[in-house]
């Protein structure tokens, strides 16, 4: 098993390391002057000249780069153009909002979307499961921000206009300070991105428990006169796990991006919000590493799932 987690992390290592090429080649070949844009348009060209010196853009890129990547392995990935923070710093600062976005979201529309898959494939063509069906439809046709702009209209501003707070509109309170607090600044965020992703996975559920109940070793299991809760929850569920498996890691890889514009919507303090800012005032050092950061998650979220899979099916560790 150490074996089989080191080579995967060895391969995502790998991925990190050409993913940090490309970036870093990319933003070194777009226009802009870093040294123009910290010192402002003012600036003597020897003042520049002195702002690249010691930022080290006079070097190769070649040069720039191993300097990056042996400072990046020391946790250093250099200052902010706009307000000369460490970037480390400025990425940590805003971590916590996102990580708790995340976690949070995927809880919920797992607690969602499964169960209601479960509901739909055990009674087909009933009207809970057409009733399921129209809501994931439903789930699925709206894109993320309408949904977080409909959530706070209904459950913010139209309480707020009758005289009382069902939910904030948006904001964070670390979980340190207050967990009742965090939760409840994050319940909307947590809805719209559940909302959303729930629907995936209520109709990816149906859909495979639907064929595998079709199969002879759960008409075994019948026959032997278990229960249709065991026959559901210790035999079809099991067969579930591996495409369900699959899903949820695709979409932790991919949820940084998504994250971005729940941020926006809610006024969280967090690194998709970070993110747009940076593009917006073209600040390379944080984009270049709000970029790996995305690429940390995809490893992770990978290395997460194949190591799932060996716990769902072992005969995965011997392929």
């Amino acid at each position: 098993m150490i074996r089989f987690v080191m080579k995967r992390l060895g391969f995502g290592v790998l991925v990190l390391l050409a993913l940090s090429v490309f970036v870093f080649a990319l933003f070194y070949v777009a226009p802009g002057d870093p040294a123009r844009m910290i010192a402002g348009d003012k600036a003597t060209e020897e003042t520049l000249e002195l702002i690249r010196r010691n930022l080290g853009l006079d070097l190769p890129i070649w040069q720039q780069y191993l300097k990056f990547l042996g400072n990046a392995l020391q946790g250093n990935l250099g200052f902010s153009y706009r307000n000369q923070l460490p970037v480390a710093q400025l990425i940590a600062a805003r971590l916590p909002a996102t990580i708790s976005l995340i976690i949070g979201g995927v809880v919920m529309w797992l607690a969602m979307g499964v169960p209601i898959g479960v509901f739909s494939a055990r009674r087909p063509g009933s009207i809970g499961d057409r009733l399921g069906q129209m809501v994931t439809l439903v789930g699925l046709s709206f894109p993320t921000f309408v949904l977080g702009m409909v959530l706070l209209y209904t459950l913010y501003f139209l309480p707020r206009k009758n005289g009382f707070t069902l939910f904030p509109p948006g904001g964070y309170v670390p979980f340190s300070d207050d967990p009742v607090q965090w939760a409840w600044h994050l319940v909307l965020p947590w809805f719209t991105l559940a909302l959303v992703t729930a629907a995936v996975y209520a109709r990816l559920t149906r859909g495979q428990l639907l064929d595998v109940l079709g199969e002879d070793y759960i008409r075994t299991a019948r026959a032997k006169g278990l229960t249709e809760r065991q026959v559901i929850y210790k035999h079809a569920m099991r067969s579930t796990l591996t495409p369900l498996t699959t899903q949820l890691g695709n979409d932790i890889a991919v949820l940084l991006g998504g994250a971005i514009v729940i941020e926006q919507v809610f006024g969280l303090q967090g690194i998709g919000q970070l993110a747009v800012q940076s593009v917006a005032s073209n600040d390379r050092p944080i984009i270049i590493g709000v970029v790996l950061l995305g690429g940390v998650f995809i490893v992770v979220g990978n290395l997460i799932v194949d190591v799932l899979y060996v716990a769902i099916d072992p005969r995965v560790r011997v392929r």
